[in-house]
């Protein structure tokens, strides 16, 4: 099933439906911030929702989620824009589209997605852009920064998106993810005519930042794009109960008895996967290992607005000798050193950060920005994933495409079907063959005894 027989039925591009009693904006223009180009040359944010069998049919099914994602569009109508090419790099907001693409894979079942704790190879040819760094929308202009695909398998739907990286972060992502579900699920507007009140386009800059960005290029086609990739990796999905979560949470805070400062249920979920990834790669005890948090700055920083479309990350590095996190008792350990990296993020090193860069504009791959043997987690347990209902039920699953797959890569999601709901969480693991077969029979790992 490596191929699983993916089929292209049609492409169109999606243009955003603006309400009756609502016109277009106006043409403008959103200069990128140093949050927006840093990922100029990272792949495409890939995500997707796995669904029931519409009981209307897949077709009938393909031209409502359509007609819906158009009106959702108008509410993140610059996403419907395209880069300007260039070294001074900006969103034209021009109405221009996203690309919609239909395809069928008759011969994938839901079954074939979900029956595995290894996820299948066929799920990369879910998305489209496969294979696009978000850079490339530079040197095409012509390239859409957003892109939906709607599979048919067999008994079931898959509905994914691909979103240029430079453009916008995950919270963005699932914001407009959201609101097409939403919108898909009542008929219509969501809350009743969300479109008419889109979030302000306008990025946000520190004080004293050059706007428009000059970069640091003879050309657009310097911004580094390409690399050689390394070995393919292996991906799982693991699932946490909320007793789980609650029972990795309690023994980390007990192990460390900090005080006021706690440590959270995802600092102890991901140093639970941190230490068994350090056994599965079979890790010397003097050897250094980190675990690299993705740390959104929406709260962060006093002068942001409440809604923002845009990137908007930092970063938290915990790092330790790997003997110093394994062993018995040492989960709290590994979770203290995340839970202290992370409330150092705070509004005057997100400042200093960015203004480091924008004194000296570094641009990177994402497989050059982490040393060997890292781990790196990005997502959240905030996004509503599992809410994403389209109109004929919540998904049973949620995936990610080829884009940004690296050795040590992990996404965070609410818990879902297999992961109780509410207060379970689900870690998806990007590993070296060899290391993610190890990873996967740690019997400490899988079901802990906390």
């Amino acid at each position: 099933m490596e191929g699983g027989g993916v089929q292209i039925v049609s492409r169109r591009m999606v243009k955003p439906e603006y309400q009756k009693s609502s016109r277009a904006p106006e043409p403008e223009t959103v200069h990128l911030t140093p949050w927006d180009l840093q990922q100029l040359p990272v792949d495409y944010a890939q995500k997707g929702v796995l669904l029931p069998k519409p009981p209307a049919g897949g077709a009938h099914a393909v031209e409502h989620l359509a007609s819906s994602f158009a009106r959702a569009l108008a509410r993140f109508y610059p996403l419907a824009g395209r880069l300007s090419p260039g070294l001074t790099i900006s969103l034209r907001c021009s109405d221009e589209g996203a690309e919609f693409v239909h395809a069928a894979a008759p011969g994938v079942t839901v079954a074939d997605l979900t029956g595995t704790v290894c996820i299948p190879r066929v799920v990369s040819s879910f998305f489209p852009l496969n294979g696009t760094v978000s850079a490339d929308a530079v040197v095409d202009p012509s390239l859409p920064v957003l892109a939906v695909q709607v599979t048919e398998l067999a008994d079931g739907l898959f509905v994914a998106m691909s979103l240029n990286h430079g453009v916008a972060d995950g919270t963005t992502f699932w914001d407009l993810f959201n609101a097409w579900s939403e919108i898909s699920r009542n008929g219509g507007d969501a809350n009743g005519d969300i479109s008419t009140v889109p979030p302000p386009p306008k990025r946000w800059f520190i004080e004293g930042c050059t706007v428009p960005i000059p970069l640091p290029f003879a050309k657009a086609d310097d911004i580094p794009r390409r690399f050689e990739y390394p070995p393919p990796v292996y991906e799982c999905s693991i699932h946490f109960s909320p007793e789980s979560v609650k029972k990795l949470k309690a023994k980390a805070n007990a192990e460390m008895a900090a005080g006021t400062a706690t440590i959270s249920s995802l600092q102890a979920v991901v140093a639970h996967l941190w230490r068994a990834t350090c056994r599965a790669r079979g890790l010397a005890p003097d050897q250094e290992t980190t675990c690299l948090l993705a740390v959104g700055c929406r709260t962060r920083l006093k002068s942001m607005p409440p809604v923002y479309v845009g990137n908007a990350v930092s970063s938290a590095a915990g790092k330790a000798a790997v003997g110093e996190i394994l062993g018995d008792d040492r989960l709290g350990c590994a979770a203290w050193l995340l839970n202290r990296a992370v409330a150092a993020v705070d509004e005057a090193c997100v400042r200093e950060k960015l203004a480091a860069w924008h004194a000296n504009p570094s641009f990177r791959c994402l497989a050059e920005r982490f040393p060997p043997e890292t781990v790196v987690v990005t997502g959240s347990t905030r996004f509503d994933v599992y809410g994403n209902d389209l109109g004929w039920g919540r998904p049973v699953a949620v995936r990610s495409g080829a884009g940004n797959k690296l050795d040590g890569y992990v996404t965070v999601y609410e818990g879902g079907a297999d992961g109780g709901g509410r207060g379970g969480m689900e870690l998806q693991v990007c590993l070296a063959p060899d290391v993610l077969a190890r990873l996967v029979a740690d019997e400490e790992l899988m079901k802990p005894s906390v």
